[in-house]
């Protein structure tokens, strides 16, 4: 509907027009609106939420929402008589009062204290956690319900167009530039099917790996030796790693896309007609730099080009509504969102923000003449009536338990996800993703756990099955700075990797790294060059331990080597880059640095004599102990006083070494002692300001209710009195007389025989329709026994076995029950005879 059309409507849409004047008679729908639900929407949230006492602005219109309301009925009948072809729109729907209100006024902006919800991200997500999908009904129609955001979150549930109105609301309050979108979308969107979508938090985790992959290039790096290999044979072999590799990804697109055809089945027939709510940001405000769509059903984000919308029929916000006046035979990827333009988007107010386009130079004319005068005038002054909606307020409890009864569950693409609130699980577990190798998740490959509010600081932990691998994530503030826990036996002494915050150690360990045979660390930013230590291990043999016994035997270690960074404080003959202690041997190698314009380095070898500590008067010959590689043969040789005192020097680093290995070996043993005790009591840090958590007052306070409980119970037995039902059928004798009183227990005794005999007939009926069915199976097998192949056969051998046992099973319960039937009929006589209020005009009976 453009410009022109709407100012030169016809006459019969002028006395149309004027017959809605009249404010005694409020708009009605036409009949193209009426559309009857199969569900009342309304009598499902009576029946959820109960009565509930809603304001006046919920239950009544002001004049200026019925004037609203009648112009927005004009609009749409305009709308509806300009282009009969398309859909209604979604312009008028009902409250939870039933009463009509224009969706405008339904959105309620609202700017919350939660930091969390300042953000689009932020907003997105607690709207799809904490709701549940109501879908609609029917699918291809817009609701004839729109309830208030604040009733969606009391209810904790709602349809596309309830989630879309509750997070615009949240959006335009926090600053952006936010609509609802009334349109099309695809089967999958709409139903929230997620089984053919990767995990969001698998896409971080391939985009952080790409990440660390990058290597920095560097211009004057030296290049890798040359592999003399044959171009020839490489290219033969690529090209038949290549065909191998596609052949596998083709075989499994083959297997997905057969997994895929078996859940989707056919093809969707309501393909283009499945009707969908979703949220337009527009680029602008708050830094937004392009627009973008938001699903609320899952919290993500799309580009307006997406295929996976399929049309939009509207759009709104709390001052506006725009009609889309462009083909959406594509969808939405040729749509231009500029809502100035009135030939792509019809506006129902004309607003200050569209004003300038509202009427182009080509139609001056038109507004000299007198007769719109008045109703151009009209159309300035009116705007957008003020929400009637209360004041949307999520506690921050909300926030914190976010789904429904603190746990969802999201099926993805060979992958499961699942969401609980903190606190809810005893070991602080708030996300697990469980990663399949199927389509059809039935074999896992990989699990990760989250976890918050430890009091062991774990963050996260991952679960390989193919590498049988464990890896432990911990936050800053974990004894030893344990960033980082690779393994896979708890047990000492095997394969296993530590990463540590260098920052927070004093010796500066970045990681370490134990097998069986080695243990290498990694430094970083000593004040002694040191960034590397490995020591080598014999080979255990194999020893018998005593139980209860704790041994501390060490593995004897048979070589230790250190390299240093370089000190450009000392000169690089003098400056040591690795040095490697062969304990065994007792040999010590040296290799110095390298100067900037030599290719080589100096080395030392030291081969100490036996016994040199023990003897202080044993003569020492340098010349046979040190074995020196100059790399200048014309440099003055080093005398033997500095090589005396170097290998002294280094033999007491060596005694040095052996300890610090040893306290490597103890760290680790008691790292490993504390996890265990840490993964049996799985302990939570609760903080001094969460008074509801506090374990002593709650575990006080639930005794006290489970005494008064019990108290409780045990009055409502005493009370509990079985003569209650006879005594109203004799309507509620004042006084028992002997008459009454024989009446009561005849009652009750023939009360009691019939449902004995009752359930009697019940278990012999069943009886006799298990005995019957298997004679009819009998004859059956009899009849086709000989054309019966051997799966009919195992299947029939396997049904008359069930039906035996239950044949068993239903006579046991029949011969128990006339075992016990006469001992009940007694026990309820001599409780009738025993009973205060009938035992003295029973005594003589």
């Amino acid at each position: 509907m453009n410009i022109m059309e709407r100012l030169g409507e016809s006459d019969e849409e002028d006395e149309y027009r004027d017959n809605l004047d009249d404010d005694d008679h409020p708009p009605k729908k036409s009949k193209a609106k009426e559309v009857v639900p199969k569900i009342d929407q309304l009598e499902v949230l009576t029946l959820e939420m109960g009565i509930m006492d809603y304001p006046t602005s919920y239950q009544e219109n002001t004049v200026k929402e019925q004037t609203m309301l009648r112009y927005a009925e004009n609009f749409r009948r305009q709308y509806v008589y300009l282009y009969p072809d398309r859909k209604p729109l979604f312009i008028n729907p009902l409250n939870e009062c039933r009463v009509e209100k224009f969706v405008s006024t339904t959105l309620r902006p609202t700017l919350l204290k939660h930091e969390e919800l300042y953000n689009w991200e932020g907003c997105s997500q607690f709207v799809s956690d904490f709701l549940i999908v109501d879908s609609l009904d029917p699918i291809h129609d817009v609701p004839d319900y729109l309830f208030s955001p604040t009733t969606v979150l009391k209810r904790q549930r709602g349809n596309c167009f309830d989630f879309s109105n509750l997070l615009c609301s949240l959006l335009i309050g926090t600053g952006f530039d936010a609509y609802c979108v009334s349109g099309y979308a695809i089967k999958e969107m709409c139903l929230v099917d997620e089984t053919r979508e990767i995990c969001p938090l698998l896409k971080e985790t391939d985009q952080s790996k790409k990440d660390e992959e990058k290597q920095v290039v560097r211009r004057y790096a030296v290049k890798p030796v040359r592999e003399l290999k044959s171009k020839f044979e490489m290219s033969q072999e690529a090209q038949r790693v290549a065909e191998k590799k596609e052949q596998e990804e083709n075989w499994q697109k083959e297997l997905e896309r057969l997994a895929d055809l078996k859940i989707k089945g056919t093809h969707d027939v309501m393909h283009g007609l499945w009707v969908h709510c979703w949220v337009l940001v527009l680029a602008g405000k708050r830094e937004v730099p392009e627009n973008f769509f938001i699903d609320p059903f899952t919290g993500n984000s799309y580009r307006t080009t997406n295929e996976k919308f399929l049309g939009i029929e509207s759009i709104w916000n709390h001052r506006n509504y725009w009609v889309n006046m462009q083909d959406c035979k594509f969808g939405c990827k040729d749509m231009v969102f500029d809502l100035g333009d009135p030939v792509r988007w019809e506006y129902m107010l004309l607003s200050t923000e569209n004003a300038q386009l509202a009427i182009p130079d080509l139609y001056d004319y038109l507004i000299d003449e007198g007769f719109d005068d008045d109703e151009k005038e009209i159309e300035k002054c009116f705007d957008m009536p003020p929400s009637w909606v209360q004041e949307i307020n999520i506690p921050a409890k909300d926030i914190e338990t976010r789904c429904p009864k603190g746990e969802k569950i999201i099926q993805y693409k060979k992958a499961n996800l699942e969401k609980y609130a903190p606190y809810l699980n005893i070991d602080g577990m708030v996300k697990r993703l469980i990663e399949y190798e199927d389509i059809e998740c039935t074999s896992f490959v990989k699990v990760t756990e989250w976890y918050s509010n430890r009091k062991d600081m774990l963050e996260k932990i991952e679960r390989n099955m193919r590498t049988r691998t464990i890896t432990e994530n911990f936050k800053n503030g974990r004894s030893m700075a344990v960033k980082k826990h690779m393994f896979r036996s708890s047990e000492p002494e095997t394969d296993r990797t530590l990463k540590y915050t260098s920052q927070l150690r004093v010796d500066g360990l970045v990681s370490r790294v134990e097998t069986p045979t080695d243990l290498t660390e990694r430094f970083k930013d000593r004040p002694d060059f040191l960034i590397y230590r490995q020591a080598s291990f014999a080979k255990r043999m194999r020893k018998v331990k005593l139980p209860g016994a704790f041994q501390l035997n060490y593995r004897t270690i048979i070589k230790i080597t250190e390299r240093f960074a370089r000190n450009r404080k000392k000169p690089a003959h003098q400056n040591v880059a690795e040095q490697v202690f062969l304990i065994n041997q007792e040999h010590i190698h040296l290799t110095y640095h390298r100067e900037d314009d030599k290719i080589t380095a100096l080395k030392r070898e030291f081969i100490l004599p036996p016994n040199l500590l023990q003897k202080d008067d044993q003569e020492v010959n340098m010349e046979q102990i040190v074995v020196t590689f100059e790399v200048d043969p014309l440099a003055k040789p080093c005398k033997n006083v500095v090589l005396y005192q170097t290998m002294m020097a280094l033999m007491k680093t060596q005694a040095v070494l052996v300890q610090t290995v040893r306290d490597s070996e103890h760290e680790i043993r008691e790292f490993l002692k504390d996890r265990a005790a840490e993964r049996k009591a799985n302990e939570l840090v609760i903080s001094v300001y969460d008074t509801e958590r506090n374990e002593k007052a709650k575990e006080h306070r639930r005794e006290q209710v489970r005494l008064e409980q019990e108290q409780r119970m045990r009055r409502a037995e005493e009370e509990l009195d079985y003569l209650a039902p006879f005594l109203a059928r004799l309507g509620q004798p004042r006084r028992i007389t002997k008459k009454v009183a024989l009446t009561l227990r005849n009652d009750c005794l023939t009360d009691m025989k019939q449902r004995l005999i009752d359930t009697a007939n019940l278990i012999q009926s069943r009886f006799e329709k298990e005995a019957q069915e298997l004679q009819s199976k009998q004859q059956w097998y009899q009849q086709n026994q000989i054309s019966m192949t051997k799966e009919d056969e195992q299947a029939y051998l396997a049904y008359c076995s069930e039906v035996m046992f239950r044949i068993h099973i239903l006579e046991m319960r029949l011969n128990k029950h006339k075992e016990t039937a006469p001992i009940k009929y007694l026990a309820l006589e001599e409780k009738i005879r025993k009973d205060p209020r009938l035992a003295k005009k029973l005594k003589n009976c």
